[in-house]
């Protein structure tokens, strides 16, 4: 009986224990020194206020258009946690759903996280739309196996509703560091209810925020249901945004009779021009009316848009006769949405939403030339392997600060080894100062190397603003090491092949040179055999090519030891004879 007794005591302690609440601690928009809303274009006049206009705006846009921008589409937090279990909740103004959308789209929330490898992946969570609505993110892995200290999530803020009261919670103890806005210039969408993202069953299926992950870069949503009119006072808005691109998707709220065919084409007119006074050379991409679906069975719907679209096309020769530049055309055919893609033949449901991205990103890359390749080192990705001992996008971001107000003659790209070297961005990481100051300090030479990075990494750099500002007369690329245990030796100079047009996109002017990748212990052979290919690839696409790295091998073939601190490393001896032969490159013509 005792050991009855016994037993049931321990039974009921560890369901108490089990039961016990998990200690969260809390964050809250306003608790953030630095603007944290991701997709505020005038963070500096709303502080910790989600909506996408700031309040002057409420006296110079139509009442419609204020009220729609309050509702948080396009809107997200980025916040760094290692955290088991992310707990989201907040209030709504409006209704959490309508006849035509899901709660989950109107008013839900949505939380992806990155890999360290720099891919996107979905958390599902719990949700409860009472009162206030809340989204429980339970048993997430919170490290790969790089590091222990967290993962980069993002969350993406319900797309027809209000917000108050946000908080995000982790267990206490747990890594949670909230991130600011990203430096990049944004794409800027002005359009209608289908960028504000109807009708997506959840905030990350609207085209804007797919587009926003396939680019990796920010997107404004300024989608505005049924209200999307082309108009001044809004288009003066836009017009203050440092935009990198300009969409004008507003043809489904300007059919006929909302305004006449002649209204419409001068309104797309003034709009570019207006566009134009203040960004004479940002692309403007143009969009057409991505059509009705159910036309072929309501056939008095398909003059609507096929007009709208001729008016689109008509505006569009006359701003390109005036010798207006730098503007595109997105035509109904590339988008491609069928019946199969929509809600009610007007509004995509999340295969639309999925074409329209698609079309977009085709379009997109086109205009900004960044193609994307099919392998793995032609896919631009950030990454996250070495958060310890530095923080990969605050580099990225010291580079875009410094293309801001330092000049520089010579580019260094690469990974750890150029990393550590020396030269600005300064850092705590540098082995080889002497070199670098003796031997290529005097050539005004800026240090584009980031530890761990691989060919896909530096990509992204490129097609992310870091040749933006700057002319440099020439740029020396040492890139591939890291992707020896992860690629063949094809798929890294077709992912250098590519790098090397994207910098020549960027950088026309540019003297560019490819290194051989350095030696490295266990790998000379491999090495040697693929400085081979690099060589041959250089000669097809016109670029110069240097193996600086061959003092760095014995008679035997093997690394010298003495050169290096790890094998894979060199030390300040290893450096001294890297500069002196790239010094001899930097004084060629």
């Amino acid at each position: 009986m005792k050991q009855l007794h016994t037993f049931l005591l321990c039974l009921f302690s560890t369901i108490v224990l089990a039961q016990a609440p998990i200690e969260l601690k809390w964050w809250k928009p306003s608790d953030s020194p630095f603007a944290a809303i991701d997709g505020q274009a005038w963070s500096g006049e709303m502080r910790d206020t989600i909506q996408r206009f700031p309040p002057r705006a409420e006296n110079i846009v139509r009442k419609a258009v204020w009220n729609l921008s309050r509702n948080s589409a396009g809107l997200s937090i980025r916040f760094v946690s290692d955290a088991p279990q992310i707990i989201v909740r907040y209030k709504v103004t409006g209704n959490a759903a309508m006849p035509h959308m899901p709660a989950t789209g109107v008013s839900g929330v949505d939380l992806y996280g990155l890999d360290s490898d720099g891919n996107w992946h979905l958390a599902n969570g719990k949700y409860s739309f009472k009162d206030t609505v809340q989204y429980n993110f339970d048993k997430l892995k919170p490290n790969d196996n790089y590091h222990k200290l967290g993962r980069e999530y993002r969350l993406f803020l319900p797309l027809y509703n209000s917000i108050r009261d946000l908080e995000i919670g982790v267990p206490a103890g747990s890594v949670f560091t909230v991130l600011p806005q990203r430096l990049e210039k944004p794409i800027v969408v002005y359009g209608t209810s289908i960028a504000q993202g109807a009708c997506a069953s959840r905030p990350g299926m609207a085209w804007t925020n797919i587009l926003a992950r396939k680019l990796d870069r920010t997107v404004i949503n300024l989608g505005f249901s049924g209200n999307g009119r082309l108009e001044k006072e809004v288009i003066d808005l836009i017009n203050e945004i440092d935009a990198r691109v300009f969409v004008l998707d507003c043809l489904p709220n300007l059919i006929y009779p909302i305004v006449e065919r002649k209204e419409l084409q001068k309104r797309i007119i003034e709009s570019v021009k207006t566009l134009r006074t203040k960004h004479p050379n940002t692309p403007i991409l143009l969009t057409e009316h991505d059509g009705y679906t159910d036309s072929y069975l309501m056939a008095h719907r398909q003059p609507l848009f096929e007009d709208a679209n001729q008016d689109l096309r008509e505006a569009f020769a006359q701003l390109t006769n005036e010798k207006v530049s730098n503007i595109y055309l997105l035509p109904i055919s590339e988008i491609g949405i069928d019946h199969e893609g929509m809600v009610d033949g007007t509004h995509p449901n999340d295969l639309g939403m999925m074409r329209y991205a698609d079309a977009y990103e085709k379009k997109l890359r086109e205009i900004l030339q960044q193609p994307v390749g099919t392998l793995k080192t032609q896919i631009p990705v950030r990454h996250n392997r070495e958060p310890g001992s530095y923080n990969w996008e605050e580099r990225h971001n010291a580079i875009l600060k410094l293309n801001q107000t330092e000049p520089t003659k010579v580019l260094m790209i690469g990974n750890s080894i150029t990393h550590n070297w020396g030269g600005k961005p300064l850092n705590n990481r540098i082995k080889g100062a002497e070199a670098w100051q003796k031997y290529l300090e005097p050539f005004q030479t800026r240090n584009f190397g980031f530890g761990w990075d691989r060919v896909e990494n530096v990509l992204w750099r490129v097609y992310h603003d870091e040749l933006d500002g700057i002319s440099p007369e020439k740029i020396i690329i040492n890139i591939g090491t890291n992707n020896l245990h992860l690629n063949t030796d094809d798929e890294i100079i077709q992912g250098l092949k590519l790098l090397v047009q994207a910098i020549k996109n960027q950088q026309p002017k540019a003297k560019i040179t490819l290194l051989g990748i350095y030696p490295r212990r266990e790998q000379e052979s491999r090495v040697i055999t693929l400085n081979q290919g690099i060589q041959a690839l250089t000669k097809s696409i016109g670029v110069g090519y240097a193996d600086i790295g061959k003092p760095l091998l014995l008679k035997t073939g093997k690394i010298d030891e003495k050169m290096f601190s790890d094998g894979l490393h060199p030390n300040a001896a290893g450096y001294e004879l890297l500069g002196k032969e790239l010094q001899s490159i930097l004084k060629a013509n």
